[in-house]
């Protein structure tokens, strides 16, 4: 009994030891890395799973050409994402324009250990009757439908990051803090092709419940504040408090493992490095979650 014990108290203390070393080598090789080396390893860590970093921010978003635009929105995914340690306010806005129904959706909160919000702009095939949008699979608009947004994210009215720009489903994700969503404020706005679009989609957002006084728009353009959602929640009280629960005890391991560290950019490298299966599982997070990524066939980038 006594020998295995022995046995056992060795392999602890080599395990340790060679854990140990293993971190020190780590530590050693990104703090050689210039930083234009760590932006471009990092993206390319990224590619495959629709996003990349922004270093001039410090946050990870998505791309326009990330995977899950093939598989468009429904609103079984934001049902189910309490499931997946995902818990957001969202506020779907439902339009009719040119034979078709469109839907702008916005949404923020937490997504497993980062903090972010989206905004995501579809359409269907034709105009849907209200009661059928909870069953209609909404695909993502072409790039010549593309408007341009802007986001600004804010928690307890500390600004944590801004986006703007081109884009089909823009988001922004703090990696490592932990919140609620109802601490969060996103200050949005979508700049549309023509005044009747922009008219149609105003109509929605009143017709969710937002007041005329609350919306500014200027020329094309709208802005609003979304901090309390006006549409029903789908999330269900224990299930939420039980993956906040989760998310909240991960954001303190994350930031644990990856102490050595203070740059979002080093320590996602470093934690690619040291335990790849949680950094996949990181970035797994968005709607078909199930479905299979295909592998990045990007040329590898060079810095310049």
């Amino acid at each position: 009994m006594y020998f295995f014990f022995g046995i056992f108290l060795i392999l602890c203390i080599f395990f340790f030891c060679l854990c140990y070393w293993k971190k020190n080598c780590i530590i050693e090789k990104i703090r050689c890395m210039d930083f234009c080396q760590k932006v471009c390893t990092l993206n390319e860590l990224l590619c495959p799973f629709g996003f990349s970093y922004l270093p001039e921010q410090d946050i990870v978003t998505s791309t326009q050409d990330a995977w899950q635009r093939e598989f468009g929105y429904c609103a079984l995914f934001d049902r189910a994402a309490v499931h997946f340690n995902m818990v957001f306010d969202c506020e779907p806005i439902y339009f009719n324009y040119q034979g078709r129904t469109w839907l702008i959706e916005f949404w923020k909160g937490q997504y497993g250990i980062n903090t972010g919000g989206e905004i995501g702009i579809y359409h269907a095939d034709s105009v849907i009757a209200p009661e059928q949008y909870d069953k209609t699979l909404f695909h993502s608009v072409s790039d010549q439908e593309m408007p341009y947004m802007t986001m600004q994210l804010f928690f307890k009215g500390r600004l944590l990051f801004s986006l703007h720009g081109v884009h089909w489903w823009l988001t922004g994700f703090d990696v490592g803090h932990f919140c609620e969503p109802e601490d969060l404020t996103m200050k949005a706005s979508v700049t549309f092709p023509n005044a009747c679009m922009l008219q149609s989609f105003v109509d929605g957002l009143m017709h969710s419940g937002y007041n005329e006084c609350a919306l500014f728009i200027c020329d094309l353009t709208v802005c609003f504040t979304f901090a309390v959602p006006c549409t029903r929640q789908h999330r269900p009280w224990l299930a939420a408090h039980i993956s906040q629960f989760e998310n909240r005890l991960f954001c303190k391991l994350f930031r644990f493992i990856t102490r050595p560290f203070t740059c979002t950019l080093d320590k996602l490298l470093y934690l690619y490095y040291f335990l790849p299966a949680a950094f996949r599982h990181m970035f797994c997070f968005r709607k078909c979650r199930k479905q299979k990524m295909p592998r990045c066939r990007r040329k590898r980038r060079h810095c310049r």
